[in-house]
């Protein structure tokens, strides 16, 4: 087994969202893969596997701290990318195609990017009042500096606190804890004559119910350009930044096709390359 370590959507250098990809660990056993993700202490870490379905080029499986995911963006990214440096080869030139939780998942090449179809929304629509006050909760938001609450779920049960702006989004003072599994983000204008269009933070809660701001996130990211497109508040493309109350400074790179898909995509980049697990078995 062969570990990498790879940098997603940052802007530079180690400005993104690490993540841990596992080579050849198909006799590793759920627990093994939860443990060395555990002690790894990134937002999540990834094993790839050989794909079941002939139509995927590679399958993984993505862990974050308290279990499993069924879909993760920069998972996604980072994977792909490791998949590649490592000698894989897509079936089409260009168009790789992702086994996870939640199915297939494409991704493509995108200037000097990669990006990923963005799944489908697996819940949408307002929050009840309940689920709002414990968003504000979470996030320590000003009820007033919300200018709309909708759920935005795609693998991960994403709720999304759309702001008034982007200083609203950076004052935000989360709570120390919540249940695990807790998924919060909040996104905010930035204004014109700025070099991103969104600014977005996301919060999650741990195994220990502690909340975890993360640098940089594909799945929330996701799901709010699915919104944004949706609802006509974005047009063909924009750019989010993420990540810089935590030390990071992501881009993330959001598109409409004209068939109408939401590609997510930034830049990715190996630190370490081939580290060897011979004992973690």
């Amino acid at each position: 087994m062969k570990l990498d370590l790879v940098d997603v959507f940052g802007s530079g250098p180690l400005k993104g969202n690490p993540l841990g990809v596992v080579h050849g660990g198909e006799g590793l056993s759920d627990a093994r893969m939860l443990q060395l993700t555990q002690w790894l202490g990134f937002s999540e870490t990834t094993f790839l596997l050989p794909p079941t379905d002939p139509a995927a080029d590679y399958r993984v499986r993505i862990f974050y701290p308290a279990g499993e995911l069924p879909f993760a963006g920069h998972p996604t990214l980072g994977t792909c990318h490791a998949w590649l440096e490592a000698g894989g080869q897509p079936a089409r030139e260009g168009r790789i195609v992702q086994e996870c939780g939640i199915g297939l998942v494409e991704i493509r090449t995108q200037e000097e990017r990669l990006a990923f179809r963005a799944p489908a929304l697996t819940r949408t629509g307002p929050l009840d009042e309940a689920d709002l006050a414990e968003a504000l909760r979470v996030t320590g938001v000003d009820r007033e500096a919300v200018v709309e609450a909708v759920h935005v779920a795609n693998g991960p049960e994403w709720r999304l606190l759309r702001m008034r702006s982007a200083s609203d989004v950076l004052a935000a003072e989360p709570a120390a804890s919540a249940p695990a599994g807790t998924d919060v983000g909040l996104a905010g204008p930035v204004p014109d004559g700025e070099t991103v269009d969104w600014e977005l933070r996301a919060f999650f809660a741990n195994q220990r119910e502690q909340i975890v701001e993360d640098p940089v996130t594909g799945s929330f990211n996701a799901g709010v350009a699915a919104h944004l497109f949706a609802s006509g508040l974005a047009e063909r493309a924009y750019v989010a930044a993420q990540g810089r109350e935590v030390g990071a400074d992501g881009r993330v790179h959001c598109t409409r096709d004209p068939e109408g898909n939401v590609w997510v995509g930034g830049r990715v980049a190996t630190i370490a390359a081939g580290a060897s697990l011979p004992r973690f078995a």
